[in-house]
């Protein structure tokens, strides 16, 4: 088989990047993750960190490191915002042909392939999206500082607020707040040296916490679970959401709002089709 039949599919975002290695039927042959990959965080490290692992990945095919330069493929990154971007990306790779979105595409392509749907995609950051016919609509995805609302970021800051008004006496301390405070070294003063240097990531870090708080009966994470799930609600009407389409789950934190979302949401739930690396490979072998 020579280089000319292989795919490649990248998906990047805050934590980290994966790559994986196809035939042209979509098999996987090799797979490797990488550091983190935001473009509108740290746009050189998100290309240096991506041709990081798709070398790693494509060594471990043959005995020789593929020619990527005869590879096709698709990235799919976090923070990719406009056709500037992507063409700076597509510029910085090796391939012979190559695709380039934001990281919500290949989601939405991973979770509903060519299906009607819509999808909730809940990670470090957070982003809803609907395909109807083809077409697709996005609401969020603006990072943590603009929304990114109900995201792992969105909840580890959220809590580190609630902690500073329990410390100040605004407010009673929870097991959940004790917990974070105790974590962050037991002051205010400590919390701000938290978030002073803190990225996304780091935020989300405290997300289980709030997560394994709020299945406890923890009433400050039910509260941030719940806040965090009416946002999700509120984009499904903002979508014209009906009880009649599918809806999926994705991202390390998307399938934990389940619980608190409305009734109707729950019955429609179905699982993803993939992942967003599948999304990357299915938008990759189009490409040929």
């Amino acid at each position: 088989m020579t280089s000319a039949e292989y795919v490649i599919g990248i998906d990047g975002g805050g934590t980290g990047c994966r790559v994986t290695v196809c035939d042209r039927a979509g098999n996987r042959l090799s797979q490797a993750i990488g550091g983190p990959a935001n473009y509108v965080t740290d746009p050189a490290s998100a290309i240096q960190n991506v041709l990081a692992a798709t070398h790693k990945a494509t060594f471990s095919v043959m005995d020789a490191p593929l020619d990527l330069t005869q590879c096709v493929a698709h990235i799919g990154l976090a923070g990719m915002m406009d056709k500037t971007d992507a063409g700076n990306i597509a510029a910085a790779m090796p391939f012979a042909r190559v695709g380039v979105t934001d990281d919500r595409a290949t989601t939405v392509a991973g979770a509903l392939r060519c299906a009607d749907g819509l999808l909730i995609s809940v990670g470090t950051g957070s982003f809803v999206a609907a395909q109807r016919g083809g077409v697709q609509r996005f609401l969020g995805g603006w990072g943590h500082v603009l929304g990114d609302q109900a995201s792992g970021a969105w909840l580890g800051l959220q809590v580190m607020r609630l902690t500073a008004l329990a410390n100040d006496g605004l407010m009673h301390h929870s097991d959940l707040t004790q917990h974070i405070s105790a974590r962050c070294g037991g002051t205010s003063i400590k919390l701000v040296s938290f978030v002073k240097d803190a990225q996304p990531p780091d935020y989300a870090a405290l997300a289980p916490a709030v997560i394994e708080a709020a299945n406890a009966g923890d009433r400050h994470g039910t509260e941030l679970m719940q806040r965090g799930a009416d946002y999700l609600s509120s984009c499904l009407k903002t979508l014209d959401f009906s009880n009649s389409e599918a809806l999926c789950l994705t991202g390390g934190i998307g399938p934990h709002y389940a619980a608190y979302l409305e009734p109707q949401a729950q019955s429609c739930l179905q699982p993803p089709a993939g992942t967003a690396l599948d999304g990357a490979v299915h938008l990759a072998r189009e490409l040929l």
